[in-house]
């Protein structure tokens, strides 16, 4: 390890007074979790990680470990979080810092107290693959940081992250999968495309990010399936879920968050094929509770609950290109202001791509729990609970002609 990198952990125990907290049973504190690709001028999201690590002047333990240039990145972050007036330090554990041993950095007591005794901690997006690289032993175990960070969690702290920082947050995470439609064809072999994350949200929920972007809540679902999850939380750029210790879920930032509930669904053998799958879009100020299942919708959509008899939408309702940039999102959303009983989603390949017969349909119907809210201020749709089924069909070839 640098003496720099040593000189700044050792100053950020001595300020933050390097007090050890016993672990609690229940963490007390919260979570960030970011879909990637915060905006340094997104001052909800910054100035809530501020306000959760303690208010003005708050410890923010700033982990680079994901990221290709982890020195960089982290003078960034430092420099960003104490704009919003924070007391952030760099944490010189990320396997690809020059000049350190990642690993005796990471059972080092100097650097766990100083993290143990900080308000927060926030890591930084690039490869997840790094962040649990480092902060493991190699045979699987806690270094002496992640206890700390874990300490700290329990004690009341906040852990955020964006990125590969929000895949981190669940038990599994996405290691380095295909592309989303090569997924849902192939499936996922465990230990290489979904591996163990760090599991600061609990075992029972599985977490994405960048979703909505890149349509990646199609790939949630071979994941949940495969390893036993039954809720699922996916987070869209720039976008942050708040998630408080009682479990209530907040969305802030600028687009949403789905959530994926297969408590009900079934799958068949073979090719991809799921039904009576449970989607729901959490809008800015949206709160969903994990414990009891239960939606809110934002205050500015509390009297904005849709009439399904007097529809905005009366055509029918399909999309080419289900894993579109925010397709599904607004397939939803005119479903739910729709005289429509379903709405149809088609995602297929390229004629030079893998299987290129293998296609996926998906169905989106309203049932007598689907339930809409529309903002009077910014026309924003929130979405509740909307039936998903996805079945394999034959892309037959050529699938046009010129006329």
């Amino acid at each position: 390890m640098s003496r720099f990198a040593v000189s700044v952990v050792l100053a950020a125990a001595m300020l933050a007074g390097m007090h050890v907290h016993a672990a609690e049973a229940a963490p007390k504190g919260s979570l960030v979790i970011i879909g990637g690709a915060l905006r340094p001028d997104n001052a909800a999201v910054w100035e809530r990680i501020v306000q959760l690590a303690g208010g003005q002047g708050a410890r923010i333990a700033v982990f680079a470990s994901a990221s290709a240039n982890p020195e960089k990145a982290g003078a960034s972050l430092v420099e960003r979080l104490n704009k919003y007036g924070a007391n952030a330090f760099f944490v010189p554990v990320a396997v690809r810092l020059t000049g350190t041993d990642y690993q005796a950095a990471a059972d080092n007591p100097d650097i766990a107290a100083a993290v143990r005794s900080a308000g927060g901690a926030y890591f930084a997006g690039g490869d997840q693959a790094r962040i649990t690289r480092a902060l493991r032993r190699a045979d699987g175990a806690n270094t002496l940081v992640l206890d700390a960070l874990w300490d700290m969690y329990r004690r009341g702290g906040v852990i955020a992250g964006t990125s590969a920082g929000a895949a981190i947050m669940s038990s599994t995470m996405f290691g380095h999968p295909k592309p989303v439609l090569a997924t849902l064809k192939l499936g996922l072999t465990d230990g290489q495309e979904i591996t163990p994350g760090l599991g600061f949200i609990g075992d029972d929920v599985f977490v994405d990010q960048h979703l909505l972007v890149r349509g990646r809540f199609a790939r949630m679902l071979p994941a949940m399936l495969q390893k036993g999850y039954k809720l699922g939380l996916g987070i869209d750029e720039n976008t942050a879920m708040v998630v408080s210790p009682n479990r209530d879920v907040e969305v802030l930032g600028y687009k949403g968050a789905l959530v994926v509930d297969l408590s009900a669904a079934n799958a068949q053998k073979g090719p991809f094929n799921v039904s009576n799958v449970r989607l729901s879009y959490l809008d800015n100020g949206d709160r969903f509770n994990i414990a009891s299942h239960t939606f809110t919708p934002a205050q500015d959509k509390a009297d904005g609950r849709l009439d399904p008899a007097r529809p905005y939408y009366r055509e029918p309702l399909f999309s080419a290109d289900i894993l579109g940039n925010s397709t599904v999102v607004d397939l939803m959303g005119k479903l739910i202001d729709s005289d429509q009983p379903e709405a149809i989603g088609l995602t297929l390949d390229s004629p030079h791509g893998v299987q290129p017969d293998l296609g996926f349909e998906f169905k989106f119907s309203r049932t007598g729990e689907s339930v809409g809210y529309m903002s009077a201020a910014t026309e924003a749709y929130s979405i509740y609970n909307v039936r998903l089924d996805i079945r394999p069909i034959v892309v037959r070839r050529p699938l046009y002609q010129y006329r």
